[in-house]
């Protein structure tokens, strides 16, 4: 199974504890952890924690592939509002109207995140939790200066919360009201029942120092418990105090069910010299829950749910991506739009000249209705016409084509007079040829003659051959002389 790092960060005004986790699957084991303070710093604010933050990282030689961090209950305000509805995404898209109607105040400049504390037939009630935009922009933007960019931003109390959750096991029957008291903070926790994963009840407040921390516990622990409503009645208190300075037999005797110490350092299993560079193990707590945030992403009371939506790697890269594609096809467009230009006026050109030689090729060429699909075969049949005018002209073919009578006797005395090679005389003076009569037709031509022997004939008839086309011939002796009649055409 592959193997991440997370980092939590907790952040208050002026402090904030980093814890960075190994995970694999729902294993976890503590790589690092740390507080940073910006009180002896020249300049007090988010830019400057966010930097000691991120040079403590680099340091101690962290590595993660993802952030949460939760934000100091001074930061933030809790609410109960009640939804008409009962599906959460209905909720979510109109919990800001539920929040402005209930509160009697404008939320435009506030961010909301809730969660669904039960459910009935009249809709649902939350917990609402809203923050400055101001503020947690300057958080933001501060973090991400630093290359830090937190997937999810939640209330302190819900990653407290997780903590308990995924670290705290009681044993069967019980039904624990948790605390937690830092220096400046208090926090309330209920499950809904034991081992459960989900939280029913989760309520801040503030810690004086001059106060008595039991009697202010004490106080607190009874509205807790008369908010919380289940057919489980809440019957034990687990406290972790940072100052160690509750009395919890004296709370026992207010509450009436047993209230007793825990120790959270022990429940994540934390080696002391973990905890060397951490101020409170309560911030520690928290900072932990925030890193576990990967494990309930889509119920995560998440403040970027509503406000400056997380745009990770991925979906930077996606939006780049998306803008390049489009980049892209524009560029293309335009670059085939430009070169297409030239080709269309050129294409314009062509139709013209086209248009204007059918004119002049149906003019010339009798009997063609259109011009050709291809050019080339309208240049050959111009070529083909060219030349049987030329034919025409010259007298070696009629108007129709067929070869001509001059042209005709002109192949038969070529043939006729044809010098020999060895002798150089014509074939009619070596076949002693006599020629008693010619006829020429439009179709062939009639010859009748005699020749001194029948070997002199076969030298006529291949002479005739080389020019034109025997179709019939007859020949017999007479008279001492080979006589012969052949009929000749031109040849195809």
């Amino acid at each position: 199974m592959e193997t991440k790092n997370y980092l939590g960060i907790y952040l208050s005004k002026d402090t904030a504890t980093v814890v960075c986790l190994g995970s694999q699957g729902r294993e976890h084991n503590i790589l690092g952890c740390f507080s940073v303070s910006v009180e002896e710093q020249t300049e007090q604010n988010h830019q400057v924690l966010a930097t000691l933050i991120a040079q403590g990282c680099a340091e101690r030689e962290l590595r993660f592939s993802e952030v949460a961090a939760a934000l100091d209950c001074a930061m933030f305000m809790q609410h109960n509002v009640h939804s008409e509805f009962k599906d959460s995404k209905q909720i979510a898209q109109t919990v800001r109207f539920d929040a402005e109607e209930a509160l009697a105040a404008d939320v435009t400049d506030i961010a909301i995140a809730f969660k669904i504390t039960s459910t009935d037939d009249n809709g649902s009630e939350l917990s609402v939790f809203t923050a400055q935009r101001k503020i947690l922009s300057d958080v933001l933007l501060s973090l991400e200066s630093n290359n830090i960019n937190p997937i999810t931003v939640e209330p302190d109390v819900s990653c407290l919360s997780r903590f308990i959750s995924e670290n705290v096991s009681l044993p069967e029957g019980s039904h624990p009201l948790f605390c937690g008291l830092s220096r400046r903070s208090g926090y309330f926790v209920v499950s809904v029942s034991s081992g459960s994963k989900e939280t029913s009840l989760m309520r801040t407040f503030l810690v004086g120092p001059t106060q008595t921390r039991t009697e202010r516990l004490a106080t607190e622990a009874s509205v807790t418990t008369a908010l919380f409503e289940n057919e489980e009645p809440i019957n034990c208190l687990k406290v972790f105090d940072s100052t160690d300075s509750v009395n919890y037999q004296q709370l026992s005797e207010k509450l009436g069910f047993e209230a007793s110490g825990i120790d959270l350092a022990e429940a994540a299993a934390a080696e002391p010299q973990v905890l060397t560079d951490c101020a409170d193990q309560l911030d520690f707590a928290i900072a932990y829950g925030a890193a576990l945030a990967h494990l309930e992403k889509p119920q995560s009371i998440n403040f970027r749910s509503d406000f400056m939506p997380y745009q990770g790697k991925k979906m930077r890269l996606e939006k780049t991506l998306k803008f390049a594609s489009v980049s892209v096809t524009v560029f293309l467009l335009a670059l085939g739009m430009y070169f297409q230009m030239p080709l269309l006026k050129t294409n314009e050109y062509r139709t013209g000249l086209r248009d204007k030689f059918r004119q002049d090729y149906l003019a010339v060429m009798p009997g063609e209705k259109k011009l050709p699909a291809k050019f080339r075969d309208a240049v050959r049949k111009l070529s083909s016409e060219y030349r049987r005018i030329q034919n025409v002209q010259s007298g070696r073919s009629g108007a129709t084509g067929e070869e001509s009578i001059m042209s005709k006797l002109t192949f038969v005395l070529e043939a006729f007079n044809k010098p020999d090679e060895r002798s150089g005389k014509s074939c009619a003076e070596q076949t002693d040829l006599k020629i008693d009569k010619i006829s020429v037709t439009a179709r062939n031509i009639r010859i009748e003659g005699d020749t001194s022997s029948r070997n002199n004939t076969h030298k006529l008839f291949a002479a005739v051959r080389e020019k034109l086309e025997i179709v019939q011939f007859n020949y017999d002796l007479k008279g001492g002389r080979d006589t012969f009649s052949m009929t000749v055409v031109p040849k195809k």
